[in-house]
């Protein structure tokens, strides 16, 4: 059965004054599908986020949400951002943090509502963090933040959601349960993830398609279909080998490559 994209992005280009971040960018995002955005230091992933987000204009093409224009502050776009640690003497709530998820959208103060309370529990249980609820967020471990992030960003049930490096900090494990968790989400809303990462690993099992930005330019299809020498070499313009072990993936650049280092799981 055919579906309509949730996102188009059209001819899309990026650029700081005479610096083109990516050019000529073309994506069609489905209902229910994960897409991995990766690539170097600087090869503009956050600032595509960004663009979705409304926050940022393009150079020149387009992006539509739903057939529509994006715009600053839809509520069917859900964002998680880069991990970073609470300021340990914010006296908010984690479940006050939810709450803006849903009412941070008006203006004045937000009212009583049942119905918001009851959403916001549900949530706090659907990502296993009941037992958070009243705890200063300031004093939640990274992966108990990331959990409050996760939820804040599917509360009020988004079509899209935006990760931008949510697991940047996190020991391993916390890496996998905040992966598996995003994937739940995703399941259970059919929403759609645009996830922003360094490291392809932790989500490897779950990604449909890769979105592999370098040099200005991109590539998209497969893990399989982009996540390998030939293409990465011709995106950056060098040798550059990927290596399959034990189900995980590396790159290993040339002794002269300028974004990876010269061993460099993705």
């Amino acid at each position: 059965m055919q579906t309509n994209p949730i996102l188009e992005i059209k001819n899309a280009s990026l650029a700081f004054s005479e610096k083109a971040i990516w050019s000529n960018l073309d994506l069609s995002v489905n209902p229910g599908e994960f897409i991995a955005v990766i690539g170097a230091n600087a090869s503009g992933k956050t600032v595509l986020l960004k663009a979705i987000l409304g926050q940022l204009a393009l150079s020149a093409g387009s992006i539509e949400l739903f057939g529509e224009p994006v715009r600053h502050g839809s509520r069917n776009v859900g964002y998680i951002p880069q991990h970073r640690q609470a300021d340990s003497g914010l006296p908010l709530r984690a479940r006050d943090l939810l709450r803006m998820g849903l009412d941070g959208h008006r203006f004045g103060l937000p009212l009583p509502s049942s119905k918001t309370n009851k959403r916001i529990l549900e949530v706090l249980e659907m990502v296993g963090a009941s037992d958070i609820a009243n705890t200063p967020i300031g004093q939640l471990s990274g992966g108990q933040l990331q959990r409050i992030r996760v939820a804040q960003a599917v509360i009020d049930k988004p079509k899209l959601i935006l990760a931008d490096e949510p697991l940047s900090a996190l020991d391993l494990k916390q890496q996998s349960v905040v992966a598996e968790l995003i994937n739940e989400q995703r399941q259970l809303s059919g929403a759609a993830v645009l996830f922003v990462t360094h490291d392809v690993n932790p989500v490897l099992d779950y990604i449909d398609r890769v979105l592999y930005l370098a040099n200005g330019k991109f590539r998209i299809g497969t893990p399989d279909e982009v996540l390998r020498s030939d293409v990465l070499s011709k995106l950056y313009g060098r040798d550059v080998d990927v290596v399959r072990n034990q189900g995980r993936i590396a790159v290993l650049g040339s002794s002269n490559h300028d974004h990876h280092e010269n061993e460099k799981w993705i």
